[in-house]
């Protein structure tokens, strides 16, 4: 395994900076058990789906497994854009680790683990049918337990509404009436969503963002009874600070004491990155990040004192990134475009065999596409190819995937590779995209004799600013440039594009095989895949 230092949210001074990860883990969630720290993300139509994350100071993360190993329902199988897998909620209760998460068009699903580390159980749907999202399961000290949840306009009619409804102890099913418990409609408070459930000082608390992923803020609801009436205050925003929308997030703390929250930020392209803030209370109610000229909210931090956790870390590290494959089995920072097959990929000890899967659609919509997060704000990833083992009409290549996204590919043609990049621009419908337009550039073929060789630069660079639309303004705009080499030396510009995030995502880099002949036999090989800052 190759490392690379790419985002180092540790100062090693005792202080951290902000965002803590700079990748699309998207609608985290977080506990705290002993003196172990786990984190869950959002994954959609990737899979394997949800990825765990381990940290011992909460600065400091790698991902250690995914809950599951693919998706739910065998329209998954090909991707579903912006479907799948949404922000899901982790809890430990008596011995076991419970993974509840939601799919916004077949139910809410619950899987658990004795050992978070291991094997997940395949996942429950307790709760059949479209339109809740954003659940969390909660016990009291009675032995109940209730779970809350949102709700997705686009598959239930309307928005900004919380439910409750009592759970099975055992988190396997559903009991009795779900309760309306917060309508977001009838305040200031529309698109409240993503609730998590806590309890404290005889005070059950719902931390709920609100107000929209990218210009909100967080609120939080309490209530003396587990139903309610709960009364609501906003206790984060993003002030005169540079963190747009700062919520959707999880509340921890330390065995000495402290209160953290950890929450994303929407950055665009790059997605939705984690942020970590200090938390603090007054009257029994909470203040996320550093509370301002006498306000009774907080504002996020962008450098702090790292958490009292009185352990020893794991040190600092992030995320894996770059790869030599010479692992047993596929890096956990890779994610496949769609359940995968096993008859995709093999290692072999030394690099990665990608063998061809028929190309039946465009680029974006193809199943065995081999990707992972941007790993910062810039960066460059070089990833050597050996194209030797292609047959006619096969093509292998790299992809920056997103609604928006470009391929540089080279297809075999009798004695010759044939460079293209490959422009596709993703038109959503309601749900799912509706059409797909694709442009190609033809490049200067290349011998046969050079394709045991060849290297791919894919180039981020911020580039300025752009403003999405009245409300949302500068946001970050970088620009993804791709360049092909024989000898690892002198490049060749194939293209450059804006980058646009995918449904909901940010966006994702990698490869893959493919063939426009089902009879194929032939395979790319993925010698290294390597990034740089």
């Amino acid at each position: 395994m190759i490392s690379s230092r790419i985002w180092n949210a540790d100062l090693g001074n005792g202080k951290y900076r902000n965002p803590i990860l700079y990748a699309d883990y998207s609608d985290p969630d977080a506990i705290r058990v002993g003196e172990d720290y786990f984190m869950i993300a959002s994954s959609f139509c990737n899979a394997p789906g949800l990825p765990l994350l381990y940290s011992r100071d909460l600065v400091n993360w790698k991902v250690v497994n995914y809950i599951i190993q693919e998706i739910p329902e065998a329209r998954y199988d090909a991707p579903m854009h912006g479907c799948g897998v949404w922000a899901p909620a982790i809890r430990y209760h008596e011995g076991t680790y419970f993974v509840c998460f939601p799919m916004p068009d077949e139910g809410i699903y619950m899987s658990t683990a004795s050992d978070p580390f291991g094997e997940w159980t395949k996942p429950v749907n307790i709760r059949p049918g479209a339109g809740w999202i954003d659940p969390c399961p909660f016990w009291d000290e009675d032995g109940k337990a209730y779970l809350v949840a949102g709700v997705a306009k686009s598959r239930i009619g309307y928005k900004s509404v919380l439910h409750m409804v009592e759970m099975q102890p055992d988190g396997m099913g559903l009991i009795g009436e779900e309760i309306k418990i917060f309508d977001g409609n009838e305040n200031d408070q529309v698109t409240i969503e993503g609730p998590k459930m806590y309890k404290r000082n005889g005070w059950y608390y719902i931390f709920a963002p609100a107000g929209g992923v990218k210009t909100g803020w967080q609120t939080v609801l309490r209530a003396r009874e587990v139903f309610g009436p709960y009364e609501y205050k906003v206790v984060m925003r993003q002030g005169s600070s540079s963190v747009n929308g700062p919520h959707q997030g999880a509340w921890v703390d330390t065995v000495t004491g402290q209160d953290w929250f950890l929450h994303f930020q929407d950055v665009y392209a790059a997605g939705r990155i984690v942020h970590l803030q200090p938390m603090s209370w007054q009257e029994d109610w909470p203040i996320i990040g550093i509370a301002k000229e006498g306000n009774d909210y907080g504002e996020p931090v962008i450098e702090y004192e790292k958490p009292d956790v009185k352990t020893a870390g794991q040190g600092q590290c992030e995320p894996e990134t770059s790869d030599d494959f010479t692992g047993e089995k596929l890096g956990l920072q890779w994610q496949w475009n769609a359940n995968a097959k096993k008859e995709w990929y093999e290692l072999t000890g030394n690099d990665l065999k990608l063998y061809t899967v028929l190309k039946e659609t465009v680029y974006g919509d193809m199943p065995n596409l081999l990707l992972q997060k941007w790993p910062a704000p810039e960066f460059t990833c070089i990833t050597k190819l050996d194209l030797s083992n292609l047959s006619d009409k096969d093509e292998a290549g790299v992809i920056s995937m997103g609604m928006s996204y470009g391929v540089l590919t080279f297809q075999k043609e009798g004695e010759k590779l044939i460079p293209s990049y490959i422009r596709g621009e993703q038109e959503y419908g309601k749900i799912l995209p509706e059409t797909t337009k694709e442009s190609s550039k033809v490049l200067p073929a290349i011998d046969t004799a050079q394709a045991k060789e060849l290297y791919v630069k894919y180039t981020v660079k911020q580039t300025g600013t752009r403003d999405l639309n009245e409300n949302e303004k500068q946001f970050p705009l970088e620009r993804v440039k791709m360049e092909y080499s024989t000898d690892g030396s002198n490049y060749q510009t194939a293209g450059e594009m804006d980058a646009v995030p995918g449904r909901w995502v940010g966006v994702k880099n990698g490869v893959f095989c493919a063939s426009a002949n089902k009879e194929s036999k032939g395979y790319a090989r993925i010698n290294t895949v390597q990034y740089h800052i």
